[in-house]
């Protein structure tokens, strides 16, 4: 049996510059989602760890930073556990390329071994012998791909060797969505490459499939790049077996990351007051939380929200919260009053407009007409108005 661990997207040294004070404190958190990961590959342990792009955020890092990472990939030297890895979209093996400008191997004592290898446009593959495996991985020198990397790709005319692993950064193609993609395979291509495992880099959430007999997947960012990537933070233990001529590729995830994510609706008419809501809300309090709640429901013509203010009463208690309110104002309850009066007529005007758009499946345009009724019943019935 072959145990290797695939991880990319690591973005090390992202700036951050939408998360102000907090940016540094989430460099921090990736790295320590790859120190995390070193550790899974030295407890399995496994044979060979794959880096599928995009370990760096860009190929502008200072040395310190460089030399942190060549210490974590030290330490898989030390274990004699193999590592190969490519450049990705970010750090793009260009003229200004990270893996030109320093000598990875040499910093992490790998000199003269092949227990860490770079692959790059003019080493595309390298043979494991030990590990009785090759690994193929088409780069190319511009952040574009001139053509799909899996193009000359069959590892069925490779050297021989038991196991054929592809190591590829770029999007499966997805009619609307990748077209503008600065690197696109497809699933036929993947089936006509026959590897055993493509390890694939550059989406961010963790996902899997098959391709012929090619089993492929993305292992996805070990630790959130942005706040949203609700699937992201893990990487992949892939088990590769032969048992009396049959291969079985086997892949199962690892949670390294800190960052947790939860999704949370609540009925507006069970919150009696902002204050109340804070309250509650505050006794979920977590660094490592990043909070959705969405309120839903018919809300009451007496609760007075604004979101904002609450995120900045919150903001310190998570890594991120976000309210949004998509509750619908009351419509009319009661006698409504006659259609000869103004406020009658109104109603009635109103009320047929938001169920017109509701039939139609406009909720938007439907909850704001929504609003506009609540404030002009109560205007024409001589209520206070809160905005």
């Amino acid at each position: 049996m072959l145990r290797v661990l695939h991880t990319a997207d690591v973005h090390l040294g992202a700036r951050h510059a939408d998360l102000g004070e907090q940016a540094a404190a989430q460099r921090e958190r990736q790295f320590a989602a790859f120190r995390a990961t070193v550790d899974v590959a030295l407890a399995e342990p496994v044979d060979l760890v794959l880096i599928a792009g995009d370990l760096f955020d860009s190929n502008t890092q200072p040395r310190r930073s460089v030399e942190r990472v060549a210490a974590e990939l030290r330490r898989l030297v030390e274990a004699r556990i193999r590592t190969v890895l490519i450049p990705g979209t970010h750090d793009v093996y260009d003229r200004a390329s990270i893996y030109r400008s320093y000598d990875l191997p040499a910093l992490a004592g790998a000199v003269g071994s092949d227990l860490l290898t770079v692959l790059t446009p003019d080493r595309t593959s390298v043979t494991l012998e030990s590990l009785d495996l090759v690994v193929h991985g088409p780069v190319f020198a511009t952040k574009r791909a001139p053509h799909s990397p899996l193009r000359d790709l069959d590892a069925a005319t490779a050297p021989g060797a038991t196991w054929q692993i592809g190591l590829v950064h770029g999007s499966i193609a997805i009619p609307g969505q990748t077209e503008g993609d600065e690197v696109v395979i497809t699933t036929d291509e993947i089936a006509a490459t026959h590897l055993d495992y493509l390890a694939l880099g550059h989406w961010h959430s963790t996902s899997r499939g098959r391709a012929g007999t090619t089993v492929y997947a993305y292992s996805g960012a070990p630790e959130p790049v942005a706040l949203d990537q609700d699937r992201a933070g893990k990487v992949l233990l892939v088990a590769l077996d032969e048992r009396n001529g049959r291969k079985t590729v086997e892949v199962t995830e690892r949670r390294v990351g800190q960052t947790r994510f939860e999704r949370l609706e609540l009925d507006t008419p069970t919150v009696p007051s902002q204050p109340a809501l804070i309250q509650l809300l505050a006794g979920r309090a977590d660094p490592d939380l990043v909070l959705d709640v969405k309120l839903i429901g018919v809300r009451p013509d007496a609760l007075d929200l604004h979101t904002d203010e609450v995120e900045t009463e919150l903001a310190g208690q998570f890594l991120r919260i976000r309210v949004r309110d998509r509750s619908v104002p009351a419509l009319s309850e009661g006698t409504i009053p006659p259609p000869d009066t103004i406020l009658g007529a109104f109603i009635r005007d109103v009320e047929a407009r938001v169920a017109e758009l509701e039939a139609a499946g406009d909720d938007a345009a439907a909850g704001e007409v929504r609003d506009a009724l609540r404030l002009g019943r109560l205007l024409l019935s001589g209520e206070e108005v809160t905005l």
